[in-house]
């Protein structure tokens, strides 16, 4: 049995849950609103307020899409009722970002800035103070898309190991290299 798949998912107040036709999952919550399409094989009981996954047989495949579809529906049920939020931090001098509602403008040491349209499901907030690296906030309650955002705006200028520059996320640790002079 899967350890991840037999795990029930709690639902807190607030969060409701609809299974329709053609095993399509929608949850509504205070953040918003997510659907899954979860495969035909696998079951989605929602009893007394426990979301349960349950899978037919032990075949390998529907092992595997146990544990996935029980993971998908456990972040959309964290997505709608708290939300996600992830900062990027800019590490580099002259690195600026400001943003104009859903348009992302990034001045990252190139000879033109980068302007990113940001999907309308996620907030945005940058912050700019003095001393300071900066800021890239950004909320959804999608988790997947969040991820593929950031992992984004990370790809325009990832950490280098000499000095560190790049975009990161606050928190992640950078392995960094010694140069040249080291060896001597």
């Amino acid at each position: 049995m899967s350890r991840i798949g037999k795990l029930p998912i709690t639902l807190p107040a607030g969060v409701s849950v609809a299974v329709g036709e053609d095993n399509v999952v929608t949850l509504k919550g205070p953040k918003g609103e997510l659907t899954q399409r979860v495969n035909p094989d696998i079951k989605v009981v929602v009893e007394n307020g426990v979301l349960t996954v349950e899978r037919p047989t032990d075949d390998k495949e529907h092992r595997a899409m146990h544990g996935l579809y029980r993971s998908l529906l456990n972040n959309m049920v964290i997505g709608v009722s708290e939300g996600f939020r992830k900062e990027l931090e800019l590490v580099g001098v002259g690195y600026r970002v400001a943003n104009n509602g859903q348009i992302l403008e990034l001045s990252l040491g190139y000879t033109h800035s980068i302007f990113m349209q940001l999907p309308q499901e996620i907030k945005v907030e940058t912050k700019m103070e003095r001393n300071k690296n900066p800021l890239i906030i950004l909320e959804s309650s999608d988790k997947q898309l969040l991820g593929q955002v950031c992992a984004k705006i990370r790809s325009f200028r990832k950490p280098e190991p000499y000095k560190g520059k790049g975009v990161k996320f606050v928190g992640e640790q950078i392995r960094r290299k010694s140069g040249k002079t080291a060896g001597k």
